[in-house]
């Protein structure tokens, strides 16, 4: 499997960026969608990325077992590791330590089972103010050390920047 991994800011482009990619190798790449719907805004942000993807797409939702997409193709769009990882973190109690074990397990399961390649997207959350509450402070601890392990085994990393990828890993 090739990895890619697409990061940055929130609103930076990932999503497009990965898309763009995904189809520029495939003429039906699956999107397997992370998210819960936590309330209405959420609901209307997935409404609104499902819109936005026509009927070259497969999609795919899967809120915690990757591994369980069923996708037989050649090219995945995983959008995106950071709402995954919240899911996991909110079912493992917050505990940031069984989280990251749960998640490399997970991850683990999925990249033995998934397409040739792989365009996983996440955001960068460890740039801004520190966390108000010891949650988000473990949330953020816990989400860039996965994201670490993510880039280790990746064969490109790039950072969206106001919609410009910046290539940081190169094949």
């Amino acid at each position: 499997m090739q990895l890619i991994l697409i990061s940055g800011g929130q609103k930076s482009g990932k999503s497009r960026y990965a898309e763009q990619r995904a189809l520029a190798l495939s003429t039906q790449p699956a999107y397997l969608a992370t998210s819960r719907v936590w309330d209405d805004d959420f609901a209307q942000r997935i409404a609104r990325h499902q819109a936005q993807r026509d009927s070259r797409w497969v999609n795919l939702e899967q809120e915690v077992d990757l591994a369980a997409h069923g996708f037989s193709g050649a090219v995945m769009v995983l959008d995106c590791i950071t709402l995954w990882l919240t899911n996991l973190y909110t079912d493992c109690g917050y505990d940031r330590d069984a989280t990251l074990l749960e998640a490399q397990t997970r991850w683990a399961a999925f990249t033995a089972c998934t397409p040739q390649i792989v365009i996983a997207v996440g955001n960068e959350i460890g740039w801004s103010l520190h966390a108000e509450t010891q949650m988000g402070r473990h949330f953020v601890d816990l989400h860039g050390s996965f994201m670490q392990q993510v880039a280790a085994q990746a064969s490109e990393v790039v950072l969206m920047v106001a919609g410009l990828p910046l290539p940081v890993k190169t094949p």
